[in-house]
């Protein structure tokens, strides 16, 4: 029996790339034994984004480590700076954008670890999403 991975570095984060970026994902069920959690330390480059998207069956906190966000939750926007989080129920449409000229790093808090469907929906070219940012 082995032990379970409790402790995760980034050199043995799941990677991902993201628009020229490297995403890790410390917490995921491919990386540990986790089954209600995921956690996704994410750079979001200057002027880029995750568009208009739902996880059908996950909730999602978006904490800001460093830089700025415009985040969505359904048509309302705010802005996050460090230390502040927006939570997404399930389900719930939404996108997050660095609209400034330096990246900007979060953490994305997934629940559970473990679903049935996809981990995502993009709705971006869907109304009203398509033309909530026109203009910015």
């Amino acid at each position: 029996m082995s032990t379970p991975h409790r402790f995760i570095t980034t050199a043995e984060a799941l990677k991902e790339d993201f628009k020229g970026r490297t995403n890790y994902w410390l917490c995921h069920s491919e990386v540990c034994d986790a089954k209600d959690l995921q956690i996704c330390r994410a750079v979001l480059p200057a002027g880029e984004g995750h568009n208009f998207h739902t996880h059908p069956e996950l909730e999602e906190a978006i904490y800001v480590l460093e830089g700025q966000v415009e985040q969505w939750v359904e048509r309302e926007k705010r802005m996050l700076n460090p230390g502040e989080v927006a939570f997404i129920p399930k389900g719930v449409v939404h996108a997050t954008f660095n609209p400034t000229a330096h990246d900007a790093v979060i953490l994305a808090i997934l629940s559970p670890a473990i679903y049935k469907g996809p981990f995502a929906v993009d709705v971006s070219a869907e109304e009203p999403w398509a033309s909530l940012r026109k203009g910015i």
